[in-house]
């Protein structure tokens, strides 16, 4: 993309131009419109500089509000991720994808 996008050095993007958190914060979204420019922040040894796309403040529209079943379906989804696989007990806190089960069933057998 960013070869025919104009590319600005990290907090040096003109006025009207925001990122999309930078959007949500303003109780904004992007809407569909593409992106207009690249903010690069650089980064140390050797890695490549980490990019974020930034898009026209004045194009963007404004956040969609939360129906009664978008929470619905919000709270079933965080409910699933607290729900363990193997004990299916509800763990208290969604569990992590990397260990794939509650921390009892995930670390159950192993001594310290």
């Amino acid at each position: 993309m960013s070869a025919t996008l104009p590319v600005y050095p990290w907090r040096m993007a003109p006025e009207g131009l925001a990122t999309r958190r930078q959007l949500r914060a303003m109780g904004l979204r992007p809407g569909g419109q593409p992106v207009v420019a690249e903010l690069q922040r650089p980064r140390r040894r050797g890695r490549p500089p980490l990019v974020g796309y930034l898009y026209r403040v004045d194009q963007a529209m404004p956040v969609r509000p939360m129906t009664p079943g978008r929470t619905r379906a919000l709270a079933a989804a965080l409910r699933a991720r607290r729900i363990c696989p193997q004990c299916r007990r509800d763990a208290g806190y969604c569990i992590p994808t990397s260990l794939g089960a509650c921390a009892s069933c995930a670390f159950e057998g192993t001594t310290s």
